[in-house]
């Protein structure tokens, strides 16, 4: 939450409504929210929350039901398909589950042609191409020859998840969404991933938005911190804030639910 950094993505009453009636389910309910352009943003909460149906809603994979979505100060218009690809060229996203973020029947050199391809790079020669693929693999410590003519199915999850970032240094969004990064890949590989996102930012100062369930990896990341509970965003501020010293008795329920090696685990409240 900075006052000197522009505002890259905000909202005004953001609403998701699925179904109609009474068997109708309100998944986000009415949030605000401002993310500013450098920003590392963690929005906090259980599964059910809201928070993946609120990334795919900034994604433009999904309508908003009700409330505004603006983009650099002005609201975002994605009417049309063609008015939707040029957004996407600014937003990306990192899935939970990189087996299924890849078509099976391309291989990774079609992949990372694709990104080079949206970023206006068609007409580059073939050796261009193939120096941009060889640095965005070397940034995520991945070597383009070993992996040319190879399918993503062929590789581990944890250099699967590192491919999904070469797309990102390739594609060089303004806004990054991480949904879950880091949840299916050993811990070793987690700490990996996140100094290489935190490279990534750094590098081209893009603004990344987490979607998580832990609160630990939140402040260890965040600049900012919004904790979401059915729907809501029930707190959010700097990190420390939240973290140090919260006020919703729902962000005081996930901070004590953090297991600590030196403590015995209570159990009761699962």
């Amino acid at each position: 939450m900075s006052d000197t950094k522009p505002m890259c993505l905000s909202g005004k009453g953001v609403t998701k409504v699925f179904g109609l009636g009474a068997k109708k389910t309100v998944a986000v309910d009415h949030v605000d929210f401002e993310f500013y352009e450098g920003e590392l943003i963690s929005i906090v909460g259980e599964s059910g929350s809201g928070k993946t149906t609120i990334a795919k809603m900034l994604l433009g994979l999904i309508g908003v039901t009700e409330g505004q979505v603006f983009f650099q100060g002005k609201p975002r218009d994605i009417s049309t398909h063609k008015k939707k690809k040029e957004y996407w060229k600014d937003i990306q996203a990192i899935f939970q589950d990189p087996f299924s973020s890849f078509n099976v029947f391309s291989k990774i050199d079609a992949v990372l042609l694709d990104c080079i391809n949206m970023r206006g790079g068609r007409w580059f020669s073939r050796d261009k191409k193939t120096s941009m693929m060889t640095e965005a693999c070397s940034f995520v410590n991945l070597k383009y020859a070993e992996l040319t003519n190879k399918y993503p199915f062929e590789l581990s999850g944890g250099q699967m998840q590192r491919l999904m970032i070469a797309r990102i240094f390739l594609l060089k969004p303004k806004i990054l969404l991480a949904d879950e990064p880091t949840s299916m890949i050993d811990a070793c590989s987690r700490a990996t991933i996140l100094n290489m996102l935190m490279h990534l930012r750094d590098e081209i100062g893009m603004t990344i938005i987490f979607i998580t369930h832990d609160i630990g990896l939140a402040y260890y990341i965040s600049d900012s911190v919004y904790i979401m509970e059915h729907g809501k965003f029930v707190e959010s501020g700097t990190a420390d804030e939240v973290i140090l010293n919260s006020k919703a008795d729902y962000t005081k329920r996930l901070i004590s639910d953090v297991p600590k090696i030196y403590e015995e685990w209570d159990l009761s409240t699962v």
